[in-house]
């Protein structure tokens, strides 16, 4: 399905989708506060700008520099790649007071097929890596999800940082400058059933939010030609079969057009014990008749406290699908970012982490 290059979440598909010159702009390094993380990115043409690096005059300033750099010949290293230092508070009177290093990239069409393997491999829930050298106008590598080399130059073998963290700054033993970035897919995941107007809502609200939305209805014609870059449909008359196929720690949410769809499906749910959240669309009422059915189907009593039923954040009770959207989406970021605190965090351990093999980090 075609998605929405002006969406703001989509720097590396429009990356990956323009003929036009442009450049890439990723936050390589941060220190203090700043407005966004490492591995933020923005695209910048000659008359437009994808996604956000955040930062009024931050990002206007990078607007420019890459602008400057478009202006340039094209095979002149400074319009090709840099890395440009901007202290928010002294040189540009921003509040947040930190330091940020931002790296620019412009794309060469060489670099086309580079870009579209990076998308097409997360779009297919692949885990990809870049090592981009910053000091000469080399292409950059890619690497898969073990740190083997895919595409490019760059070492057979390549450490990863650890979980946590997805774009890092490295210097060689001969001073050369690196920028190690990811290109990850979202991770929490949500199945979504029923396409009628709640879900298309929920669909739409999440369209620019980090997670991935597997939508599921049986009425293949229920859903708009038109969908969001983080959402697959599954049109199928077996939606229990996509309940059993589903990883663990993925969130579910039932808001079908039958009830007793809705409690086959949340019958499958609850016998799972290892997904991270389980939402039932329906009221208080709707939620005592449920339990009371799902007991008798053999659900023991303790797992209903794992049904969230009502779904949305408390205090919002206004029944439009949009605004029942914006509370479930709310409530979701609420209960996946818990989750990813709760995670453990844990260094990569795959490959050895020498001084050799992974270069210090620029201070």
């Amino acid at each position: 399905m075609a998605s929405d290059l002006s969406s703001p979440t989509n720097a590396l598909v429009a990356a990956a989708a323009l003929a036009e010159p442009r450049v890439l702009v990723t936050v390589a390094q941060v220190a203090g506060s700043a407005p966004r993380e490492p591995g933020a990115k923005m695209l910048i043409t000659q008359d437009g700008a994808y996604d956000t690096i955040g930062g009024g005059h931050l990002e206007m300033r990078a607007t420019d520099i890459a602008r400057e750099m478009l202006a340039m010949p094209a095979d002149a290293l400074p319009a090709q790649r840099r890395l440009e230092r901007f202290p928010l508070g002294p040189s540009l009177g921003q509040c947040c007071g930190g330091v940020v290093h931002l790296a620019f990239e412009r794309i060469m069409p060489d670099a086309d097929a580079h870009f579209a393997a990076l998308v097409r491999r997360k779009g297919e829930g692949q885990d990809s890596w870049r090592l981009l050298p910053l000091g000469c106008t080399e292409a950059a590598s890619t690497y898969d999800a073990a740190g083997l080399r895919l595409s490019g130059n760059g070492p057979a073998l390549l450490p990863l940082p650890g979980p946590g963290v997805e774009c890092k700054l490295r210097l060689d033993d001969d001073g050369r400058q690196w920028l190690l970035d990811s290109c990850l897919p979202y991770r929490p995941r949500l199945y979504l059933f029923g396409a009628g107007h709640v879900g298309a809502a929920i669909v739409r609200a999440l369209a620019e939010l980090p997670c991935q939305v597997v939508w599921i209805d049986e009425r293949e014609d229920m859903f708009p030609s038109t969908l969001p870059a983080n959402t697959r449909i599954e049109a199928t008359d077996t939606p229990e079969a996509v309940i059993e196929q589903a990883p663990a720690g993925a969130s579910f949410l039932v808001l079908t057009h039958s009830h007793a769809l809705d409690q086959q499906l949340s019958e499958q749910i609850l016998r799972r014990t290892d997904f991270t959240w389980f939402g039932l669309i329906g009221s208080a009422t709707k939620r005592v008749q449920f339990e009371r059915r799902l007991r008798e189907r053999g659900i023991p009593a303790e797992r209903m406290a794992d049904m969230t039923c009502p779904i949305g954040l408390p205090g919002i009770r206004d029944k439009a699908p949009a605004v029942i959207a914006v509370s479930v989406a709310a409530q979701l970021m609420q209960v996946w970012e818990a989750a990813a605190l709760a995670s453990p965090t844990q260094t990569n351990t795959t490959l050895a982490d020498t001084p050799a093999q992974d270069h210090a980090c620029i201070a």
